[in-house]
């Protein structure tokens, strides 16, 4: 049964956005995932871990980093490339059409935010080194900011995200401390991180490690090998994405070469920030394609359950939850693709205030359109749609995934307030309001 609204309006409608390149591409990650992933999610999200051998075949279609530059590629990869930000969301929303998101964010999620780093701002002999095995799905990243010093918004999600001026206290949260050895050769390094995607099985960390003092100029970026002496991890039990391995991590006395210092020291906050804006436009996405994916169970259900004598769509109340879930896709999607093309043609894109000022409202947005598909899909289920198997089992899985995607990179309250802080002149957010 074809659902109304299930797929991007692009399948259908024309778009100025999209060509034949992008129709191809989400023709062959449709039929892939269809076939190698999604009839074993439900088992590898039970067993808390995809197999290494289905990242590999996503690494040698060119999916798992699609934007790693050419010349760091497996020569039989490095013809003419006509990728863009529109390939990167196809992949997005094909992958995230998983019944069970956990196993995508296993496979990818913590080598595409821990290796960024290293593409965008790595030294050429950085690059060389670590790119190609990335990009050939042979070693696997993860990204370590968060500490477990209370809550994650110590860090990564203040307020002092997208402009540096704004930093305050919360950058004070950094504890993990890397120091010089007398001859510089290597940094020690000493503290923890938590809530880390990937970490279970990543081979290096892009750290956020104190290489000074304890304001923002004392933070630096330190790729860490994790088969180190004095690393030590262990699974943390979260209520969904169980297949992501979020981890956490101890580091006793750990050495790394100085030759694996990102930029220079004092650099790191700069290059952190950097970071967050594609993650944030990334979980954007995914909450928009887990919305569909809600809305397409749902209104399968509701085609075919029968309440007093006839289906359930027949009755006016619940037509009405589909057109308001239609309506906060559809326009959130909408968003995605204007935004997208203003990246797209936009030098440094993301470094732009007006860019990041979107980009965390759209998060924001694409957050609550997803806690409203989940809470409408749910109730057109009913008690199915808090069981872990039968008819409801993928929004019920998705209810417990959610607040990854709501909190993750940011939480509303923060990105909202950030939003409008970037678009001001500085002196303007500290003068107080006025009735």
């Amino acid at each position: 049964m074809n659902i109304p609204f299930a797929e991007p309006g692009w399948r259908s409608l024309q778009s100025p956005y999209y060509n034949d390149s992008h129709r191809a591409l989400q023709i062959q990650a449709r039929k892939f995932y269809e076939e190698e992933v999604f009839p074993f999610a439900d088992a590898w999200e039970e067993a808390g871990e995809p197999p290494v051998e289905v990242l590999r075949k996503i690494a040698a279609r060119g999916w798992l980093m699609p934007f790693v530059p050419v010349k760091y590629r497996p020569e039989n990869q490095r013809e003419s490339d006509e990728r863009d930000i529109f390939h990167a969301i196809i992949l997005q929303e094909e992958a995230h059409r998983c019944p069970r998101p956990g196993v995508i964010w296993g496979i990818s999620a913590g080598l595409g935010i821990g290796a960024a780093p290293v593409i965008n701002f790595g030294s050429e002999e950085q690059r060389s080194r670590f790119l190609p095995p990335a990009y050939r799905g042979e070693e696997r990243w993860c990204l370590g900011i968060t500490e477990p010093e209370g809550d994650p918004a110590h860090y990564e999600f203040t307020d002092c995200l997208l402009n540096p001026l704004l930093a305050g206290s919360d950058v004070a949260g950094i504890r993990t401390v890397a120091r010089l050895t007398h001859d510089k050769r290597f940094y020690i390094v000493n503290g923890t991180k938590k809530w880390i995607t990937g970490g279970l099985w990543a081979d290096w960390m892009t750290a956020a490690v104190r290489t000074g003092g304890s304001s923002a100029a004392g933070i630096s970026l330190l790729v860490i090998p994790l088969n180190s002496s004095g690393v030590k991890r262990r699974r943390i039990r979260v209520s969904g994405l169980h297949a992501s391995g979020s981890t956490f991590f101890e580091f006793n006395d750990v050495k790394v070469p100085v030759e694996n210092l990102i930029g220079k020291e004092g650099d790191g906050f700069r290059l952190i920030m950097a970071n967050f804006n594609p993650e944030r436009f990334n979980l954007a996405v995914m909450s928009v394609q887990l919305a569909r994916n809600c809305l397409e169970e749902a209104f399968n259900h509701a085609m075919t359950r029968k309440t007093f004598g006839k289906p359930l769509i027949s009755h006016q109340i619940i037509r009405s939850k589909f057109a308001s879930m239609i309506r906060a896709i559809e326009s959130c999607h909408s968003w995605i693709e204007e935004l997208a093309w203003h990246i797209k043609i936009t030098p440094n894109a993301y470094q732009q205030p007006a860019i990041g000022a979107r980009v965390a409202l759209l998060k924001v947005q694409a957050g609550r359109v997803l806690e409203l598909c989940v809470r409408e899909s749910q109730q057109v289920f009913g008690g199915l749609g808090m069981t872990k198997d039968g008819k409801g089992k993928v929004v019920e899985q998705i209810s417990r995934d959610m607040r990854v995607f709501v909190v993750g990179g940011g939480s509303e309250e923060i990105l909202d307030d950030l939003s409008i802080r970037t678009i001001l002149p500085s002196k303007q957010t500290e003068r107080p309001a006025k009735l």
